[in-house]
């Protein structure tokens, strides 16, 4: 049986950190591919390495003297080592990264440094091969990931190797160039490196023991979810929830490789399966609430629309052409609401509005701000009678007002739009009368 285990920033933060870590590894001798992350915050008042580079490298680019800047950073790992008795010195490395932050090396490569250096000590520590991402994880000129090389350089060099440490969150393009994925890649580079060594398990260790039915911020002590599906994982991220990088599922989900969610500072915590299909029973009609704020949604009436060929076409395409996405497109005979970000309309309302005009004619149009979208989900709703009513029963009695609804064919999730001011009252709600009553 072969795992693969990745390790948050917060999981690699201190020596002590680190200790832990070092402790579930070696329980399991199956552990044999390690994938860290840069070291995060110690405590709430402290700064995340990454955060330390970025702004060290800021005044690189401004021809700033950087040199205290990054010697902070450097006895961030000097912590790590001295606390971990580790005959280590990475004096070299930093001479190396303060020769490429004068040569203007690119935000990227300063980002990639906390990985990379994490990935040594790790690599030091265990006793593994350490292995620079930037020499097996491919991109392409353009910047995008290049999954199908990455997978053949990867596959033949972990092929060789009992063990091996892989930094999270970067790799390099073919002249060597470091680039690396968007915030929280690490996952993505466990799941590539899952992928490439056709392992049993990918897990990925953080510092909450899975993913929980709903926000904690929102509901206290909420469930935890023991088994989700990557189409359910994909919808409750999509809407907010976020203890894993929603990209991270795509490699490991082709290979069939299930993901466990597990916390460092529980090891003992069963944590959450990310799976493909499973047998297993929610215990709970719904498997996940999760929502976001700032939605404006703009109606749009016209007699006998729904006669007309094209109408829907010819009102996303004033949508498109001031480069907005939509996120759903409820529909009546003679209505249809389009759901946008607010932030991204704001500027450009008046500019879609004319377009609209223009392209489709319609009788008229109204704007509503201030929305919010929770998304309901569940592969246990299929097989369950009444759950959209179960919903507006719970909100009523909350008196919270629906603005929208929209269900898939897939009936995996139900979408529900409030006003902002509801949001936690309609989540509340919900949670209540599917998890709290089950009635």
């Amino acid at each position: 049986m072969v795992k693969v285990v990745k390790f948050g920033g917060s999981s690699l933060a201190s020596a002590q950190q680190f200790a832990k870590v070092g402790k579930i590894i070696t329980a399991d001798k199956n552990r044999r591919f390690v994938v860290p992350s840069a070291p995060g915050k110690r405590n709430s008042k402290d700064t995340k390495v990454t955060d330390m580079l970025y702004a060290c490298y800021a005044q690189a680019e401004q021809d700033e003297d950087f040199r205290v800047s990054l010697m902070k950073i450097k006895d961030r790992y000097d912590t790590i080592i001295n606390g971990l008795n580790l005959k280590l010195s990475l004096a070299d490395e930093f001479a190396k990264i303060e020769e490429n932050f004068k040569k203007k090396a690119g935000v990227d490569y300063a980002a990639s440094r906390g990985e990379y250096l994490n990935g040594i000590i790790m690599a030091n520590y265990l006793g593994f091969e350490f292995i620079d991402s930037a020499e097996v994880i491919r991109f392409d000129d353009e910047g995008n990931f290049d999954a199908d090389t990455t997978d053949k350089i990867l596959s033949a060099r972990l092929e060789k190797v009992e063990s091996a440490v892989v930094p999270g969150f970067y790799g390099a393009k073919a002249d060597g160039t470091i680039k690396t994925f968007s915030r929280g890649g690490s996952d993505i580079t466990g799941s590539i490196v899952a992928k490439a060594v056709h392992a049993d398990c990918y897990e990925n260790w953080t510092d909450v023991s899975g993913f929980l039915i709903a926000d904690p911020r929102i509901i206290d002590d909420p469930k935890p979810i023991k088994t989700i599906t990557y189409r359910e994982l994909r919808e409750l991220s999509y809407m907010g929830a976020s203890v894993l990088h929603e990209d991270a599922v795509f490699p490991v989900r082709k290979a069939g490789i299930p993901i466990n969610i597990r916390n460092t500072n529980a090891p003992e915590d069963e944590g959450t399966w990310i799976v493909e299909s499973t047998c297993h029973q929610s215990a709970y009609t719904i498997t996940g609430i999760a929502g976001k704020k700032g939605f404006v949604s703009v109606n749009i009436d016209k007699d006998m629309m729904n006669s007309e060929v094209g109408f829907g076409r010819k009102v996303l395409s004033a949508f498109e052409e001031n480069g907005i996405n939509f996120e759903h497109m409820p529909s009546g005979i003679d209505t249809m609401t389009i759901f946008v970000h607010q932030p991204e309309f704001e500027g450009k309302e008046q500019a879609v509005i004319s377009a609209i005009h223009r392209m489709a004619k319609p009788d008229s149009i109204e704007i509503e701000s201030d929305l919010a979208l929770i998304a309901v989900v569940g592969r246990g709703m299929k097989s369950t009678r009444g759950t959209a009513g179960r919903i507006f029963s719970a909100l009523a009695h909350a008196n919270v007002n629906v603005k929208m609804i929209d269900q898939g064919s897939s009936e995996l999730n139900i979408i529900i739009g409030v006003k902002n001011s509801d949001f936690d009252s309609a989540i509340k709600a919900i949670y209540d009368i599917f998890v709290t009553t089950q009635l």
